[in-house]
């Protein structure tokens, strides 16, 4: 029997058995839900979560809320791995246990309007615990899990609470500049391939450059043959 977890006060868990929580997630608040529904999916293999958030800036400045989200899930692991384990975080919102893939957030909405402030946004968490049985360690060298990388013994519904908990910290203060700042700088420390040459896949096409740093919304500054990009964080907004 899976014990439900312990959310912060401002947070209000509902259990998804093994149902995908995003979409239920996404109807809770198209129904007016509070914010701070933390909609959540436990299985051998994945957990999996989705945060309903009411933002109080413009989309785009909104769209800091994953990199609060993704930063806070480095947080929590790193608080409860073994002090070997490297935990960083794409531009894009996956994770990197070691190097290597074990799951990631994504952000979704409805507004397409930069100047317009959202009525919800949902931030979503998909992480893997262990592969499935039919794959062979080291089949799969850019996609891991957990256990594959000496976690397992992490209790899942541990790191879900810690996650909870490390993200409400840094979600707080994004209103303000100094809590932009401070998350922008603990950021820098985790982000993967900072001034190295990436591939971004974005819709329809994947762009090539070298990762100069982002702007005050976390949007890549991406350096190409054919001039300077800034890519900014709403490309990775996914519209219900």
């Amino acid at each position: 029997m899976t014990i439900a977890p312990v959310f912060p006060p401002l947070m209000t868990g509902m259990a998804a058995g093994p149902a995908n929580p995003v979409p239920i997630a996404i109807a809770q608040a198209e129904r007016g839900t509070d914010a701070g529904l933390l909609v959540w999916s436990l299985t051998d293999e994945r957990l999996r979560a989705a945060l309903v958030l009411a933002p109080e800036t413009k989309l785009e400045q909104s769209m800091a809320a994953l990199v609060a989200c993704a930063v806070g899930m480095q947080n929590a692991l790193g608080a409860l791995a073994p002090p070997e384990t490297a935990v960083h975080i794409d531009w894009t919102g996956e994770l990197r246990l070691n190097g290597a893939h074990v799951g990631g957030l994504r952000a979704i909405g409805r507004e397409k309007d930069l100047d317009r402030v959202p009525d919800w946004m949902v931030v979503a968490l998909d992480l893997t615990l262990c592969l499935p049985d039919k794959l062979e360690p080291g089949q799969t060298p850019n996609w891991t899990a957990l256990d594959q990388e000496g976690c397992g013994e992490i209790e899942p519904i541990a790191l879900l609470e810690a996650w909870a908990r490390h993200s409400l910290l840094w979600l707080s203060d994004l209103e303000e500049a100094q809590g932009r700042a401070s998350l922008y700088r603990e950021w820098k420390g985790l982000v993967w391939n900072l001034g190295q040459t990436i591939s971004v896949p974005l819709q329809g096409e994947t762009l090539t450059g070298t990762f100069l740093g982002v702007d005050e919304n976390f949007g890549m500054i991406l350096k190409t043959t054919t001039g300077t990009r800034l890519l900014p964080l709403t490309v990775l907004l996914e519209r219900d």
